[in-house]
């Protein structure tokens, strides 16, 4: 598919506006470090089997930072306890192996579990640590990360990638010294879409594939046009590297997963393989679930794909990403992050919640952002063998959520619609199939589905 070129009109607002941002964020200042407090609660959910429950789950109040704009509370009917034993009933009618969802409101967390099992042949239940490989939910973190070096003064969003990678081509004269930073971030490198995916995954090294981007026709010159990558995304860990002299894995472990406290977050297959719990990709055989052994070839990308995580680390990240953790991002910094630059239409069609919630769509830095029912979203979703994924925050209700699951299956995509519908008080829509519900599984004998009241209470602010 062709590479959707903006018009003139729209590249000169997207151009002004980037360029705005790019000022507000250069001279952002970083907020001083706070103390914070952390309270950890870990329990089974009552009347859940026990050979698929979540062995602990975790609920952790951070030590409450105020929303950084005005947000409007969750509609009235949201129901955490709802939203889990529907993720618990994905794993119960098998459809995945096993499944981890983060939820947060106004800066605490409401649910951070896992559900179902690490492995069909034997494995672990999955917990609230259990790690799960983020494919493309990776690239929020390179676009969080390479923000967090322009707002340190060394690096700029419009610093030419030629400027660390001096040996780079592309085949329009002059194009490889046009790209920037932020055409990287944004997927506006002006090749075609997915380029040299393919040879990713037929374990071709990272270093070759850069080499051969100087083989590959010119769709558009940088910044003019839309085409999703991962091995020119990746540009941005040679562009780190550059700047930092760290190598990419580190620094994100260094600048974003040690001071959020993702504690079992990790960068690269090794990473993942050492994790004490970690879920085993699964794939389709036989009618049932078979394990395979997780593939090395897209964490060569890592930037693009390289990142493994909990739910309790899925929930830090969320917390951060909806600014109450300005000690370590600042809302300067996810304004710009968060805002889109180029459009993306095609993600406004199809039969699924896309098709039927989405008004617009654009890209930013390492994140879609989305029009939703008349919501701002910030969205990233992902999928590498054996694993799938999603992530979104809708701002203005102060709301985000993470979906994780081992399995090579598009039903727990349901959920996220769901949860979102009900936190801005859409009517019920049949996003998830999930088949009948046992009695059993609702903590208080009663289905809130048929009308019973959830005992616990909603998420309003407190």
């Amino acid at each position: 598919m062709k590479a959707t070129r903006p018009s003139k009109h729209s590249r000169r607002r997207h151009g002004l506006k980037a360029a705005v941002l790019m000022a507000c964020t250069s001279l952002a200042l970083a907020t001083p470090a706070q103390s914070l407090r952390w309270n950890s609660e870990a329990a089974a959910a009552p009347g859940t089997p026990a050979h698929m429950a979540s062995s602990t789950a975790v609920n952790r109040n951070i030590g409450y930072v105020p929303p950084p704009h005005s947000t409007t509370p969750v509609a009235s009917g949201f129901d955490v306890d709802h939203f889990e034993v529907l993720a618990q009933a994905l794993v119960a009618n098998q459809r995945v192996p096993g499944l981890a969802m983060a939820i947060v409101q106004d800066g605490r967390v409401l649910s951070a579990r896992g559900y179902g099992v690490t492995d069909v042949r034997g494995g672990q239940p999955v917990d609230a640590h259990t790690v799960f490989r983020l494919a493309s939910l990776s690239k929020p973190f390179a676009g969080t990360l390479a923000g967090m070096l322009v707002a340190d003064g060394a690096l700029r969003w419009d610093s030419r990638i030629t400027e660390y990678m001096p040996s780079l081509q592309l085949s329009s004269p002059g194009a490889a010294q046009q790209l920037t930073v932020a055409d990287v971030l944004s997927h506006r490198v002006g090749i075609g879409r997915n380029a040299f995916d393919r040879d990713i995954e037929r374990n071709a090294s990272y270093a070759s594939l850069v080499q051969r981007l100087s083989s590959l026709p010119m769709n558009c010159m940088p910044g003019d046009c839309y085409a999703y990558q991962n091995v020119a995304f990746s540009l941005i860990g040679d562009v780190v590297f550059a700047t930092t002299g760290q190598f990419y894995g580190d620094s994100v472990a260094r600048r974003i997963l040690m001071p959020l406290g993702m504690n079992d977050a990790s960068v690269g297959l090794e990473g993942l393989v050492s994790s004490p719990r970690w879920a085993r990709p699964h794939v389709r055989a036989g009618g049932g679930w078979s394990p395979v052994s997780p593939k090395p070839t897209y964490y060569r990308v890592g930037p693009a794909a390289g990142v493994n995580a909990s739910a309790s680390d899925m929930a830090q990240w969320l917390l951060a990403q909806t600014g109450h953790r300005p000690d370590v991002l600042s809302q300067s910094l996810l304004s710009t992050l968060h805002t889109p630059v180029v459009d993306t239409p095609g993600e406004v069609r199809g039969r699924s919640w896309r098709g039927q919630r989405l008004g617009s769509a654009g890209y930013g830095m390492g994140w879609r952002v989305y029009d939703y029912a008349g919501h701002r979203m910030v969205f990233h979703g992902g999928a590498v063998q054996g694993y799938r994924g999603v992530i979104a925050m809708i701002p203005e209700r102060d709301i985000g959520v993470a979906i994780l699951w081992n399995g090579e299956s598009n039903a727990p995509s349901g959920l996220l619609p769901t949860i979102l519908d009900s936190a801005i008080g859409m009517p019920y829509q049949a996003w998830l199939d999930v088949g009948e519900i046992p009695e059993a599984m609702y903590a208080d004998g009663q289905n809130p589905a048929a009308g019973a009241q959830s005992h616990r209470a909603n998420a309003a602010p407190h």
